[in-house]
């Protein structure tokens, strides 16, 4: 193999790779903030604030569904363990997200872990330009 064709091969490689990961970007200002989100949303529960969590619940599904202070309680008796995203899917032109997330929590007064399913809706409001959760907080009595 000569020098030239080698080299070309490997000028090829990062280019390639850099087109790769451009690709895996996201493209519109929407998508950009659906992912900043979701990341500080998964971030906040990792962390098991559950009243900074529920600050991103859309206040259409609260009206109809309020979150009520034993429902915060029984969540505060829960640390995560672990937030697994499971599945995701785009609908609506990029306006909904609906997630599938496998979050372990550790009963603190039990000591014992559990694992659920938390089936998040996400959707985009153009008027505030904001993304919110249609769907709640996890529920630790619901089993994967």
């Amino acid at each position: 193999m000569n020098d030239t064709l080698r080299m070309t091969r490997w000028a090829v490689l990062p280019l390639s790779l850099l087109v790769l990961m451009l690709t895996a970007c996201p493209t519109s200002q929407v998508e950009k903030e659906r992912s900043e989100v979701l990341k500080q949303y998964e971030t906040i529960v990792r962390w098991s604030q559950w009243d900074a969590a529920a600050d991103f619940i859309s206040m259409d599904y609260q009206k109809e569904h309020p979150i009520s202070r034993l429902e915060l309680d029984r969540l505060r008796l829960f640390k995560v363990t672990a937030y697994t995203v499971r599945s995701t899917g785009v609908f609506d032109e990029g306006m909904t997200v609906r997630q599938g997330v496998e979050i372990k929590l550790f009963n603190t007064n039990q000591g014992v872990e559990r694992v659920i399913t938390d089936n998040q809706e996400w959707r985009f409001n153009p008027e505030t330009k904001r993304w919110k959760l249609h769907s709640g907080l996890p529920d630790p009595t619901r089993r994967y």
